[in-house]
């Protein structure tokens, strides 16, 4: 049980350390400006643009660092900050996101892959709180009931959910 609680945490913190650096370094190359003067926006349509792709728009969405590429209905959704602001963190987000565009057009196999998997995630990231939660409180409950019941732990069940 121990081990479990030791797993949770050590995920929560490496998960906590990477959203925060990626926050860092975009809050700190959102103070550095584009010589050339182009937003986020213009970034993501130039490069559409340079690699021949037409059919893919551009678009804003709330939020911030919400940016992603829908292959489904071929859009660019660029974060507000992102398709607007006129820096380099704008620049390579922008950038990052067509990068999606442009291996879609060009059928790169592990980006389908990547679009085959987006709803089973989306499904287990919205559950996997509860998993977690519902683990720890059968641990929990197991746990005592073997210490109020003197060592005696079962996991009968009554059917209607109910541990005895």
């Amino acid at each position: 049980m121990m081990g479990y609680y030791i797993l949770i945490g050590a995920i929560a913190l490496v998960s906590w350390l990477v959203s925060s650096r990626l926050k860092s370094k975009f809050k700190h190359y959102s103070k550095v400006h584009l010589q050339n003067g182009m937003s986020g926006a213009e970034i993501a349509e130039k490069m559409l643009a340079d690699h021949g792709i037409r059919d893919v728009k551009v678009i804003s969405t709330p939020g911030m660092l919400t940016d992603h590429y829908n292959p489904k209905n071929k859009t660019v959704n660029l974060s507000e900050g992102v398709y607007s602001q006129r820096n380099a963190a704008a620049a390579a987000v922008a950038a990052h996101e067509c990068g999606h565009a442009v291996q879609h057009a060009q059928a790169y196999e592990w980006l389908t892959m990547r679009s085959k998997l987006v709803p089973v995630v989306s499904v287990t990231s919205g559950m996997s709180t509860w998993v977690v939660f519902g683990g720890l409180g059968t641990g929990c409950r197991c746990w005592c009931r073997f210490r109020l019941l003197g060592g005696r732990c079962r996991f009968d069940y009554d059917g209607n959910g109910d541990a005895f």
